[in-house]
């Protein structure tokens, strides 16, 4: 699978294609009242992990979301 990324100058605005070797799928999102936060460029690319690209979608901003620790169960059995 292959998605590719593209967003307005003003930064509120996001499309998407998805190839998933079925065919090509456009996802077209805008954003009221604030802007999508990206990551930095590095060598004319811009790389996100799943979880980095699945907070921007929801519009948040990517570098306050951790996470969440691993609790060891109390008990066995």
């Amino acid at each position: 699978m292959a998605a590719f990324v593209f967003r307005s100058k003003r930064a509120d605005r996001i499309k998407i294609l998805v190839w998933d070797r079925t065919g090509l799928v456009l996802v077209h999102k805008r954003l009221e009242g604030c802007k999508f936060v990206w990551p930095t460029i590095a060598d004319g690319v811009m790389r996100m992990s799943p979880a980095m690209f699945a907070a921007l979608f929801e519009g948040l901003d990517w570098r306050l979301v951790r996470p969440e620790e691993a609790r060891r169960p109390q008990a066995a059995g």
